[in-house]
């Protein structure tokens, strides 16, 4: 009887540890999906800037300083290595592409070209998906680096050696308070 007892209680110990060290796996293998995400929207921003650039150049001639900081940005972007390098270079790339848009101001004629403001409203909206993709991300490794600190699961998770999930964090300019002056 005692035999039974205790082949019962290693199944069920080992059963818990399969379906956990399964969770694991899952959640990494989202955490990787979400990052795909992020990726796929910033090759997608990467492959628009060319023709942004283009179309403000032939309106902005004397802007040649702004055009090529853009183009660094984009480039050093595509080089990133790593999450965290990456995602440094898409906020300088962000702080670069508010300068381009601000050109439209002092370019009346660029401010009314259909071509531009289409490309515009297309990067915005490529925007808008990176910033989902980020809280999707954020929200996956959330899940998963809790799964990680919790009892039972982290003893499993330090047999199989799974590490804590860096979660991407705003850029330093964007924390900062807006200032409103009337």
């Amino acid at each position: 009887m005692a035999i039974w007892i205790i082949l019962g209680i290693v199944v069920v110990v080992g059963l818990y540890w399969i379906s956990q060290y399964n969770a694991f796996v899952r959640l990494r293998n989202w955490i990787e999906e979400a990052w795909a995400q992020i990726d796929v929207q910033l090759k997608r921003r990467y492959d628009l800037i060319p023709n942004l650039v283009e179309t403000v150049k032939g309106y902005a001639k004397h802007e040649q300083e702004t055009l090529q900081k853009v183009i660094e940005a984009r480039n050093r972007l595509m080089t990133a290595h790593g999450r965290a390098e990456q995602m440094e270079a898409n906020d300088q790339l962000n702080g670069v592409l508010k300068s381009l848009f601000a050109l439209q101001e002092a370019y009346p004629d660029l401010k009314a070209h259909q071509g531009f403001n289409k490309l515009q409203e297309q990067l915005e909206g490529t925007e808008n998906k990176i910033a989902a993709a980020r809280q999707l991300y954020n929200r996956t490794v959330m899940q998963y680096n809790t799964k990680l600190e919790s009892f039972p699961s982290n003893i499993v998770a330090n047999v199989h050696g799974f590490k804590r999930a860096e979660m991407l964090q705003a850029a330093e300019e964007e924390r900062r308070a807006v200032r409103v002056e009337f």
